[in-house]
């Protein structure tokens, strides 16, 4: 691997970082809080080590497969070390185990914190939390390939960091469609923005949850999240939009262009709204005849809760780890779920649970008739062989992540529940959990080491697993 190229690579992105921060600086100067010198401060150092690595190995070549996957998970983690300097500057913590475990949860978009109490930080810090969302949900490599027109190898980088199993264009040149996404992205954050402002929310605190939102991050300006603005009308805003932020954005781009016909046609998105349906109506049957008195109020919490963790949105209105083992377990399920690919959620993804049960019912059908050829199909669309072994490659290393991880941080005490909620919270990029980690909890109380293993389950689940795992393996690093 050519280690010039993608310590050169990482020096960009280290400069666009860098540069990102004046955005922070000035929420400080219009608010006149003194946490922007802080920003100043990490601005001028972060620009300045991306400009010395940049220089220091410039090179012509182009990036291949082994770089890119070099470069976007050092990337990521490059990224998160800066991004909680200004944490530590501003005195949020006081180790910097906890600024880079919140740094990587906002850039990530799982949106687990370890702050107490949101309404003691500036509304500089609020705004960082929730601009590393943003910057983070359609991916600090996407948008740097999209406005960086030196950054050489797009496509690798952009197959090494995009989510999901199939990365389609939607133009012919990758920076092209990078570009396209992220105008779909910054169309629906505006539409959001002005519709929780026509509605009675302070508008510092509607951007900062229409990043939240669209990048499926769930960083809120308030400790109670959305429960604390006590409005239905805004719950209801805040559904519809997690709802459509599980969805994959090229169907986005082709609602935009009135292409409506190639959207019902989905059949992901026709599962994902069955599964998100099913999930809501079940919930609200448990909760009116368990919990609440009113089929509205059951209906309420339900839609809200189900589209945040299908989403990995994360956002709460009530601590439904009060509610029913029934709905909980639900809302374990979908936390394993997660939304579409191409779009900004995280977990296992629909359309790869879909091909899975395809798959499955094939075998079943072998059985029958084993005589039979059969080829997986996903609508009239044919899932190639490699395809189709990438979705149980990644199942079955979900699955071994996720069981190292929680018998790890069941050593250490912590009960079984929140070990498990715990890591398929990190892992799916969601938040909030069940038991210790509550959606009215945070992740204070758990040792340092469980903060950087769950660190790193934050980075796998982004990244889709194997371009992580890819290169800590002995053999990538061979010539």
């Amino acid at each position: 691997m050519r280690l010039k190229i993608v310590f050169n690579m990482l020096g960009t992105l280290l400069i666009f970082i860098g540069v990102s921060m004046l955005v922070p600086i000035l929420v400080a100067l219009y608010y006149k809080e003194v946490d922007g010198v802080a920003f100043i401060v990490t601005m001028g150092f972060t620009i300045s080590v991306g400009r010395i690595l940049s220089r220091a190995t410039e090179s012509d070549e182009e990036i291949r497969h082994r770089e890119g996957f070099a470069v976007v998970t050092l990337g990521w983690i490059a990224i998160s070390i800066f991004g909680a300097i200004p944490f530590m500057l501003a005195g949020v913590f006081d180790n910097f185990v906890d600024a880079f475990f919140e740094s990587v949860s906002g850039f990530t978009t799982t949106g687990a914190t370890v702050i107490m109490s949101l309404e003691s930080l500036s509304h500089t810090i609020l705004f960082w939390r929730s601009w590393m969302h943003w910057l983070g949900g359609m991916g600090i490599i996407v948008m740097s390939i999209a406005i960086l027109p030196e950054l050489a190898g797009s496509m690798q980088l952009f197959k090494a960091e995009a989510p999901g199993p199939v990365h389609d264009r939607l133009k012919p040149r990758i920076r092209e469609t990078a570009k396209t996404l992220w105008v779909v992205y910054l169309v629906i954050t505006t539409v959001q923005t002005i519709l929780l402002v026509m509605n009675d929310m302070p508008f510092f605190d509607a951007i900062i949850h229409s990043f939240g939102t669209i990048s499926s991050g769930g960083f809120s300006s308030r400790t109670l999240s959305v429960k604390a603005y006590n409005s239905t009308v805004i719950e209801w805003i805040m559904a519809v939009f997690m709802f459509l932020a599980g969805v994959n954005l090229t169907l986005h781009y082709q609602f935009l262009t009135g292409n409506f016909k190639s959207i019902f046609k989905d059949k992901e998105l026709r599962f994902y709204t069955c599964i998100v349906v099913s999930a809501i109506i079940l919930i609200t049957i448990n909760l009116r005849f368990q919990v609440y008195r009113s089929l509205a109020e059951s209906l309420n919490y339900a839609a809200f809760q189900v589209t945040s963790i299908i989403s990995t949105a994360g956002f709460a209105t009530v601590d439904y780890d009060i509610w029913p083992p029934f709905s909980r377990g639900i809302l374990l399920i979908l936390m394993f779920i997660g939304g579409c690919a191409g779009s900004t959620a995280g977990g296992i993804k629909v359309i790869r649970i879909y091909a899975l049960m395809k798959k499955g019912f094939q075998e079943l059908y072998k059985l029958i008739h084993p005589r039979a050829v059969t080829s997986l199909k996903i609508g009239n669309r044919a899932v190639s062989e490699e395809v189709s072994t990438s979705i149980l490659g990644f199942f079955f290393l979900y699955v071994i992540v996720f069981v190292i991880s929680t018998v790890i941080l069941t050593s250490f005490g912590i009960d079984l529940i929140s070990s498990i909620s715990a890591v398929a919270a990190t892992l799916g990029n969601i938040g909030p959990g069940l038991g210790l980690i509550g959606p009215l909890n945070t992740y204070v109380p758990l040792p340092i080491v469980c903060k950087l293993l769950l660190s790193f389950c934050m980075i796998l689940g982004r990244l889709e697993i194997y371009t992580v795992l890819v290169f800590l393996l002995s053999g990538f690093w061979r010539k």
